[in-house]
C-alpha cells in the first residue's frame, strides 16, 4: 500500500509540473489561480507532499483535465516508475501463486502417500 501511495505521489508531482508548463505557467501563477502559496506548489511538485482532494480539483480545473489523469503517466519518467511498479508488482503476485501452487500439490503428494500407506497396511493385514 505505502509504495503505491508512493507511486501516486510521484505521478501527481510530475504531472503537475509538466502540466504547469506545458500551460506555461510559473509556480507563482499557478499558486495565485488555485489559492495556494508558491511553496505548496514547490512541495507537490518536489513529492514532498499530498494534497487534498479540494486541491486535485482546483489542480484539475487549473489544467482543464478530469483528475485521474493527474495519476496517469503524462512522459517517460513517470511511464517507467508506472512500469517498475507493475512489474514488481506482477512479481509479487507470481510468487505468492507458486507458493499456494506448491503448498497445493504437497498436499496433495501427502494425501497419496498416506493413502498409498493406507492400503498397504489392509493389503498386509488380510495377508496375515
Amino acid at each position: 500500500m505505502a509504495e503505491s501511495m508512493e507511486l501516486a505521489k510521484k505521478l501527481l508531482a510530475s504531472n503537475v509540473k509538466t502540466l504547469r508548463k506545458k500551460h506555461s505557467l510559473s509556480q507563482e501563477k499557478l499558486a495565485e489561480a488555485i489559492g495556494l502559496s508558491v511553496q505548496s506548489i514547490s512541495d507537490i511538485e518536489g513529492c514532498r507532499t499530498w494534497v487534498s482532494d479540494k486541491t486535485l480539483e482546483k489542480l484539475a480545473m487549473a489544467f482543464n483535465v478530469d483528475i485521474f489523469l493527474l495519476f496517469l503517466p503524462q512522459n517517460k519518467d513517470t511511464g517507467d516508475v508506472l512500469e517498475t511498479f507493475i512489474y514488481n508488482r506482477l512479481m509479487e503476485l507470481r510468487i505468492a501463486l507458486k507458493k499456494d501452487i506448491d503448498n497445493r500439490l504437497d498436499q496433495f503428494y501427502i494425501h497419496e502417500l498416506h493413502a498409498q500407506h493406507q492400503n498397504i497396511d489392509v493389503s498386509s493385514q488380510k495377508l496375515g
